[in-house]
């Protein structure tokens, strides 16, 4: 986005406080099929142009760009994701409804990922939590964070968690 765009209208991230909001960024990005289509593109594009920082429905917050592996395709995705902490524990989660979003797939598939965050692109692995790991994590999300824990309260399955560890850089 460039300094002369305007994001007047636009919620603050902040703003935010029930998955139903139609502001929310993933409330409007349906087509008029009902597809979400190539969405993405545009924000990945924006992202790498302007060193991580977009505009738009996702002005002022934290965005990383992480690529997995495709699991049945073995072709490289990228997705645009808010990257959440726990401490210095990076994870991301999802508000797809219906079904796990396909990099959750990938990364249980192949959990080689790659993040770009700001200027920066690391390799990374990422954890599908499961079991007990999942269950203690997953309490600690849902107290800390009302946004997910109200999207939980809406869908049957539990929410995706996924841990990001980079790997060492020297």
């Amino acid at each position: 986005m460039s300094e002369t765009e305007s994001t007047v209208g636009q919620p603050d991230q902040a703003d935010i406080t029930e998955y139903n909001d139609p502001t929310a960024p993933w409330n409007q990005a349906w087509d008029q099929d009902g597809s979400i289509g190539n969405w993405n593109d545009g924000v990945i594009k924006e992202f790498r142009e302007n060193s991580g920082r977009v505009g738009g429905a996702y002005a002022g917050g934290d965005l990383i760009l992480l690529t997995t592996t495709g699991a049945r395709s073995g072709k490289k995705h990228t997705t645009p994701l808010g990257p959440l902490y726990r401490d210095e524990i990076m994870y991301v989660s999802s508000f797809i409804e219906d079904k796990y979003p396909a990099w959750w797939h990938n990364i249980k598939a192949d959990p080689q990922v790659t993040i770009e965050l700001g200027d920066a692109s690391y390799q990374a692995t990422g954890k599908v939590l499961e079991g007990a790991e999942y269950d203690e994590f997953a309490a600690w999300v849902l107290s800390e964070n009302p946004l997910l824990a109200d999207f939980q309260s809406k869908i049957d399955r539990p929410i995706p968690l996924v841990v990001l560890t980079p790997l060492d850089q020297g």
